[in-house]
């Protein structure tokens, strides 16, 4: 008999309530054996984060940098802008209210037990930095972008497909393992309720931002449109709520698609942006990264600057396209950028990814509904779009579509 599949948020909040209710039942030794995973499986995450940079920034770049055209660039350029704007937005809001609903160094005053120590660990240096990851990224794919051989490129696409594979079949389903060990550790060292009310009011913070996201985008695009904005964004609603179910940019494609061009954007022009910003437009994903960075370092009594923030802002708008589609997958593509601008420790990551997927279902329909107003705009600035298309049916878009499916199939619905 084959069981159903169960929702990776599903898992998660089922790992989060076993992992405080073990926590004062469980002996300290068996507490220590999910220390132990945890610190290995902590280690395995380091190790894979510069390999899944590498495996998708640098085909994505190639694929970008081969369909010339003002087109592409215009919409490359107004989905990263997007994603920038709603991190710095959220910077802001965070800044503003997280000090006033935290309080700072929260989770160290209220420790009353100790860390569970892990009986063993086994050290998995990873072969590069993330920043070299990057770059590396960068120069491969830039430089893929204008040769002619398509081997290398070919290669580099099936070392996606084996990153994405590690993805959904090894750390996918063993994240819940991980959340469960991580509220386990709270709980014994006496964190757990505080953790629990301040993620309350950083949910409610970050639904009332992307709600306020939208009206803006709307806003906007019903200015150079000259149409109704709320009826733009009423007309996307169907896009939304798809996205709260199916938790992927990817999936939820079809429908996006069919609104967009119910709001006035022609088939050539939706048929081009939308699968396009599903891939690389991550407002929603940004803005709850940002905002659940914030908590967290007030919560941990980390010191941060505007400085830091905006390189990490920055550069999430170029890394989260490592995941197009993904459930949860811009948290995994983020962890080594949280690592290395704000010195992010294996407890906090597993917190972040924890907080992130709780809210993943509004930061994909945020994602997809925002879709909507990059095409309005691309479709207003290049009314004759029809003749500089690239071939949806390329290899290179295949491809992408390839992994997307590879990613929905392999996660848990």
């Amino acid at each position: 008999m084959k069981l159903p599949k169960v929702n990776l948020l599903l898992q998660i909040l089922i790992a989060i309530v076993l992992g405080i209710g073990c926590g004062y039942i469980f002996p300290i030794w068996l507490g220590r054996i999910f220390a132990t995973f945890n610190a290995i499986f902590s280690q395995f995450l380091g190790f894979i984060i510069p390999l899944l940079i590498l495996a998708f920034v640098a085909p994505a770049i190639a694929d970008i940098g081969n369909k010339a055209g003002k087109m592409l660039i215009a919409t490359a350029a107004l989905a990263y802008l997007s994603t920038c704007f709603a991190g710095f937005m959220s910077f802001g809001v965070g800044n503003y209210f997280f000090p006033k609903l935290i309080s700072p160094h929260a989770v160290e005053d209220v420790k009353s037990g100790h860390d569970l120590a892990a009986y063993f660990t086994i050290e998995m240096p990873p072969l590069m930095g993330v920043m070299g990851a990057l770059v590396l990224a960068f120069i491969l794919g830039i430089s893929l972008a204008y040769m002619r051989g398509d081997t290398f490129k070919a290669g580099l696409n099936e070392f996606r497909e084996i990153v994405s594979m590690v993805i959904a079949k090894v750390i996918i389903p063993l994240l819940p393992i991980y959340i469960f060990g991580i509220f386990l550790n709270m709980t014994v060292s006496g964190q757990v309720a505080t953790v629990l009310s301040a993620f309350m009011k950083i949910i409610l913070v970050i639904f009332a931002m992307h709600i306020f996201l939208l009206l803006l985008q709307y806003a906007i695009a019903g200015i150079v449109v000259k149409k109704n904005p709320f009826k733009l964004l009423i007309t996307m609603l169907p896009a939304y709520f798809t996205a709260l179910g199916t938790q992927s940019s990817a999936a939820t494609i079809p429908v996006t698609l069919r609104q967009a061009i119910k709001i006035g954007v022609s088939e050539d022009t939706a048929g081009f942006v939308i699968p396009l910003c599903a891939t690389i437009h991550m407002s929603g994903s940004a803005m709850k990264i940002v905002a659940c960075a914030i908590a967290l370092m007030i919560m941990q009594g980390h010191p941060y600057d505007s400085g830091m923030f905006a390189s990490f802002i920055c550069m999430i708008g170029i890394s989260i396209i490592a995941a197009p589609g993904v459930p949860g997958g811009a948290i995994m593509a983020s962890l080594g950028l949280l690592a290395t601008f704000l010195n992010f420790t294996e407890a906090d990551q597993a917190l972040m990814i924890a907080l992130y997927i709780a809210m993943d279902s509004f930061g994909t329909a945020c994602n997809v509904t925002g879709d909507g107003f990059i095409a309005l705009l691309i479709n207003k600035w290049f009314p004759s779009a029809k003749q500089t298309l690239p071939d949806p049916l390329s290899p290179e878009a295949e491809s992408i579509k390839t992994t997307e499916r590879t990613f929905s199939e392999s996660l848990p619905e």
